[in-house]
């Protein structure tokens, strides 16, 4: 068995390209090892800014012979036949073999290629792998053709065993493949030669280069711990930032800086992202003062000085940053202070969409329909409106044009700048959450009904004008907006009808389009069961899959939500999941199972007799013509169930509902055992048609189970 190593050796890689380039160059060398007939124990990358590695253990020293059969055409086949069969097989005629083939003869051509080498094989390999790296930004550099992400200095390819380290026979744009690395740019940058892995991680590292980017990451974090806690300090955790570090240096060196106490005042998150996005500064805040009052940014060099000039300079650097965003912040504070009246002038020259009018006609629909939503979340109607007119302005500010990630975390600052109440400058932070699964939802009354206006304005002014999304295509992030109505809605238990309020949302943009008054508005359904448009009627089917979906990670399947989401009120969210939940657990038990089976049972018999005889069995089952005790019994078991089930559902009692049905196991049980419905007697037989649609009916009061499998 031998080891390979691999290195890459370039310019600096971006830090955000790395990741994926260790997988690729992984999965690229690896898949095409084991099409060429090697195998392999265990395979590793690595990567720093300057080098792609990949490391393979176990590898076999050459591939087996391989002895392959193809049958060809019939031997009086057409000459052009048999001439195009030996071009693919590469024989000649005479190293054919003629055999019987049913009636006829035909040929047949044995092919057998030898083993091959383990030097052979990589080196096809890996320049297959250089030559179509999927990078996702290339260049081309000196008079080659090679594109690589950043100029390629050298490539180091070697294959090691117990005899000893051989360098894979290479050569890609006359870089010829070699045994040799280079350690850290500026403190080991002459040549070292390695025989394997193991030594070649060694002597890097004696060489300053940490080679291992979680080790890097890890090294980082510590040292960065550890120089806020000497201070009294903590690091504000900022894993993205961490993990970019980790691929900016070979050495990482942290050293700790102090913000001039001029800019202590700014905002912590306008400290935090100056700092970030400029500079790549993790900050440091004082837990007693609630300010980030440091930073610590990450050096590729350990210095006579101790890091004394780099801090200089950074510091230098830092300090006309935070001046730009000290002028933003006061220019900005004095604006919200007079009453933000031009930012809201403002919003009107800001282009929403081209067929959705701007940022002030979205205002005025979210204001409208956050009104609207506000009961039924129990949010004071004028300060939903309010909120909804204030939560965008922040896009006009500063500030935000400077960072737009701040929007929302400056309105906040900015309406309370304002005077205006907390529940608004709340709801202006709040409003876009959740922005994922896994983001905190809003539970402030204001905050949801701006925040809910907010999506499903999103949703109806992309339905409206038929910019849905297609298959994973999805540019205006409408599933996320989806996933954020119902997490709103069921993270904060809201009751209401989503029918309603989309009516209300599409009325807007119908209105908005046409040019009508709002006399023409369309109304809002005063119940679930009148009619929707096909575009309320879509989008309503659209949230229905993003709920299975969602309710799929909660364990519950996708066609139990089918059951019920064909029932009455299934544009309430909180209804339909409460039901679900409630099935999901009845349908788990025993008594849940089996009746389950009944019930399907009793939908199959009564299809087949319904369309054998043109009839629908709805009704008439009468007790006097039971002829068993079974009969009997079940009659008795659905008098008592029915009201019990009808009672629970109308007090939402759906527990209770589903132990009400679950009782009916035993008495369907013994029905079917006993009792043939199909009975000679024709009265006995419509009759027992009749109970059977009772118990479909009793059924069809929680869900329609026959959507449920099992």
């Amino acid at each position: 068995m031998m080891d390979l190593l691999i290195e890459l050796f370039s310019e600096e890689i971006p830090a955000r390209m790395q990741p994926r380039a260790r997988d690729d160059l992984r999965r690229l060398v690896t898949d095409g090892l084991v099409e060429a007939g090697l195998t392999y124990v265990s395979a590793g990358a690595f990567s720093t800014p300057r080098r792609l590695v990949l490391a393979v253990e176990g590898l076999t020293p050459q591939s087996k012979p391989v002895r392959e059969e193809r049958k060809g055409p019939r031997t009086d086949a057409p000459e052009k036949a048999i001439e195009g069969f030996l071009r693919a097989t590469g024989l000649t005629l005479d190293q054919l073999e003629r055999r019987p083939e049913k009636k006829d003869e035909a040929y047949f051509a044995i092919i057998e290629r030898p083993g091959r080498g383990a030097p052979d094989i990589v080196a096809e390999v890996l320049e297959s792998a250089i030559r179509n790296f999927p990078w996702p930004k290339s260049m081309r550099w000196g008079s080659g053709n090679l594109r690589w992400v950043r100029p390629l200095h050298s490539i180091l390819c070697i294959l090691s065993d117990e005899a000893g380290a051989q360098v894979v026979p290479l050569t890609i744009d006359d870089i010829a493949a070699g045994d040799t690395t280079r350690g850290h740019r500026f403190i080991a940058p002459d040549p070292i030669r390695v025989s394997g892995f193991d030594d070649y991680a060694a002597k890097l590292l004696r060489a300053k280069v940490m080679l291992d980017s979680a080790q890097r990451e890890a090294a980082i974090r510590q040292e960065a711990a550890n120089l806020a806690f000497a201070r009294g300090w903590e690091i504000v955790p900022d894993e993205g930032l961490m993990a970019e570090l980790a691929g900016l240096v070979e050495w990482p060196v942290p050293l700790m800086g102090v913000i001039e106490a001029k800019f202590l005042d700014l905002p912590p998150e306008v400290l935090q992202t100056s700092m970030r996005e400029h500079q790549k500064f993790l900050s440091a805040r004082n837990p007693k003062t609630g300010r980030i009052e440091g930073y610590v940014t990450v050096a590729n060099i350990e210095t006579p000085d101790h890091g004394a000039t780099i801090l200089h300079g950074n510091q230098r650097v830092l300090a006309a940053r935070l001046s730009d965003a000290a002028f933003f912040w006061d220019n900005d504070l004095r604006e919200a202070r007079a009453g933000m009246q031009d930012w809201a002038e403002g919003l009107k020259a800001v282009t929403f969409h081209a067929k959705l009018g701007s940022q002030a006609d979205r205002v005025e629909r979210i204001a409208a329909l956050a009104r609207e939503i506000a009961p039924a979340v129990g949010a004071d109607p004028a300060l939903a409106e309010q909120a909804a007119r204030v939560a965008k302005l922040d896009l006009r500010s500063a500030m935000v044009g400077e960072f737009p990630e701040l929007q929302g975390t400056m309105g906040r600052y900015y309406a309370k700048a304002a005077g205006l109440p907390d529940a608004v400058a709340d709801a202006a932070s709040d409003h876009y959450s959740p922005l994922g699964p896994s983001d905190e939802v809003p539970s402030a009354p204001v905050s949801v009904a701006v925040a809910l206006a907010d999506k499903l304005d999103t949703l109806t002014g992309f339905w409206a004008i038929n910019e849905k999304p297609t298959g994973s295509k999805d540019p205006f992030a409408l599933r996320r907006a989806a996933l954020g109505v119902i997490r709103l809605v069921l993270g904060n238990g809201a009751r209401a009808s989503l029918s309603a309020w989309m009516n209300t949302a599409f009325g807007a943009h119908h209105q908005a389009q046409e040019g009508k008054d709002a006399s023409n508005q369309p109304h809002a359904p005063e119940t679930a069961s009148e009619s929707l448009t096909n575009d309320e009627q879509d989008l309503l089917a659209f949230l229905h899959d993003r709920l299975k979906v969602h309710l799929r990670d909660q364990g519950i399947r996708h066609d139990i939500i089918d059951a019920l989401l064909h029932m009455p009120g299934n544009d309430d969210l909180t209804l339909v999941v409460s039901r679900a939940t409630a099935l999901n657990d009845m349908l788990k038990t025993e008594d849940g199972t089996n009746l389950l089976q009944g019930l399907k049972r009793t939908n199959n018999i009564l299809a087949q007799a319904e369309d054998k005889d043109g009839v629908e069995y709805s009704f008439g089952a009468d007790p006097k013509y039971a002829d068993t005790d079974q009969e009997r019994g079940l009659f008795a078991a659905l008098d008592a169930a029915e009201p019990a089930i009808r009672a629970a559902v109308k007090a939402e009692d759906f527990p209770a509902a589903m132990s009400a049905i679950a009782a009916l196991r035993a008495p369907v049980d013994a029905f079917f055992e006993a009792v043939q419905v199909n009975s000679d007697n024709q009265i006995l037989r419509r009759n027992r048609l009749n109970l059977l649609s009772r118990i479909r009916e009793t059924g069809r009061l929680i869900a329609d189970f026959s959507r449920i499998e099992g």
